[in-house]
């Protein structure tokens, strides 16, 4: 057994919520669970003679706590921790990559978050070469939905439809695959202006988008698999279509530096407005 997912701690509810999705994740892989947390760096580092205590004890508690809870759960489950150097970024990503998984928090615009579901958690996520999964609440997700991804037909998505018909499986649920077509400036202007292309578009890439489920329908005989193509939007069908789902996915692109995040516009309307948990798939 290897400790093939790995989920960040900040104390947060969100964070909680990570760490109860992996078990159940980590059950259906037939894998183990590492929990992890960043030492913060105190606020009076650079004071070498002023009297500070350590947050080591409160992070250790916090782990050891978390662990208990999942065993108690889950007592076949392999459940270790670690605390980690206090470089929120590079020390995530290094654990990450020791993983198959990354699991963290995520919350919605405006609230009020640790660390790891802020711009910390955003910038590991965008940087891992592993998938990761944001989870928000556990209490709005329904455990057996379906797995629900957007696929955009003019990018590699073979690494992203595999990662959500594998999850599918493990939990013998439907996958839902949507692709959103966005029409030009002067497709949108309404029959006053020009004829309304979209009943004209949208069978041609319906046929495309079943082309391309066709061998993956093939492979995973037993799952049920639709595609349905949405004129507009992107982010805003696949929130649309995302709710009620046990999972979405979404890709994005492989790192190509160090600078920044790769999240694109879709991954960030579905992580900010919906409430299943999300999965961040790099592909090339």
């Amino acid at each position: 057994m290897t400790q093939g997912i790995v989920v960040g701690l900040d104390g947060t509810d969100q964070a909680n919520a990570a760490a109860q999705w992996a078990a159940e994740e980590a059950v259906l892989r037939g894998t183990g669970v590492r929990l992890v947390h960043v030492k913060e760096a105190s606020p009076d580092a650079l004071l070498p003679f002023a009297a500070r205590e350590s947050d080591e004890p409160w992070a250790e508690d916090l782990l050891a706590r978390t662990a208990t809870g999942l065993r108690e759960r889950h007592p076949d489950l392999s459940v270790t921790t670690r605390l980690l150097p206090s470089e929120p970024v590079a020390s995530l990503v290094a654990a990450a990559e020791e993983g198959d998984l990354l699991v963290i928090g995520s919350r919605a615009l405006g609230g009020t978050a640790g660390y790891l579901v802020g711009s910390v958690g955003m910038t590991v996520a965008g940087l891992v070469d592993r998938p990761v999964v944001l989870v928000r609440s556990l209490d709005a997700s329904p455990s057996r939905g379906p797995v629900v991804v957007g696929v955009d037909l003019r990018q590699p998505v073979d690494t992203v439809l595999g990662f959500a018909f594998e999850e599918a499986a493990r939990r013998l649920a439907p996958v839902r695959v949507v692709y959103a077509q966005q029409l030009p400036v002067y497709g949108t202007l309404g029959p006053s202006m020009v004829p309304d292309v979209r009943p004209a578009v949208a069978p041609e890439i319906q046929r495309s988008l079943d082309d391309l489920l066709e061998p993956w329908r093939a492979k995973f005989p037993d799952l049920s698999a639709t595609g349905r193509v949405a004129i507009g939007s992107a982010g805003q069908e696949l929130v649309h279509a995302a709710g009620g789902a046990a999972l979405v996915v979404v890709g994005r692109r492989a790192r190509g530096s160090a600078l920044g995040t790769h999240i694109g516009s879709v991954a960030h309307a579905v992580l900010h407005h919906g409430h299943s948990p999300v999965a961040l798939v790099p592909h090339d």
